[in-house]
């Protein structure tokens, strides 16, 4: 079984793999889907991660998208009754390292925010549930990633436009790893 999700958006000037992603990230920390919902959800509470590039754009893009700008959290994608609490990231300003979310089970989901600025070793440890990686990491963050969500049957969904032309990351994406003819 594949561990990563094909879902191919319209070309638009930030991005290819595209903002549906980051909905589905909150549907499976909330175990909130909406009813025409026909994708994979989790009826239980999830650990996650969600990581970009550096701890700085993690916290401007997706701590932004998720929990709302900075004194105002709850605004984002997350609904603020949703949020338990949040833990913040050592020597970035009003950075948030961990999101505890209210999942519909009655538990709580607990999402990390990382960034590849702290390297493949970073992203070694426990199962996770879902990965969103937001823009390309190496393929040694990739592959970690990757490991991390066998033991869980999870899910690793990557949003970035493929900059670095076709990467050992994007040819993992492509069938058998080639360029179709």
């Amino acid at each position: 079984m594949s561990h990563k999700g094909n879902f191919f958006d319209c070309p638009t000037p930030s991005k290819l793999f595209s903002d549906p992603l980051e909905r589905r990230a909150t549907c499976h920390l909330t175990g909130e889907y909406p009813d025409w919902w026909q994708g994979r959800t989790f009826d239980h509470p999830i650990e996650a991660w969600a990581a970009g590039d550096t701890s700085q754009t993690v916290r401007d893009i997706i701590q932004a998208k998720l929990l709302g700008p900075v004194g105002a959290f709850g605004t984002g994608l997350i609904r603020k009754a949703l949020i338990v609490r949040t833990t913040s990231r050592q020597g970035i300003p009003d950075a948030v390292q961990d999101v505890y979310v209210t999942h519909k089970s009655g538990g709580t989901s607990w999402l990390t925010l990382k960034s590849y600025d702290q390297k493949r070793l970073s992203f070694q440890g426990t199962g996770k549930h879902v990965i969103w990686l937001d823009e390309e990491p190496d393929l040694g963050v990739y592959s970690e990633c990757l490991l991390r969500t066998m033991t869980t049957n999870g899910l690793v969904m990557c949003t970035f436009t493929p900059m670095l032309g076709l990467s050992e990351v994007v040819m993992n994406y492509l069938p058998e790893g080639r360029v179709p003819s």
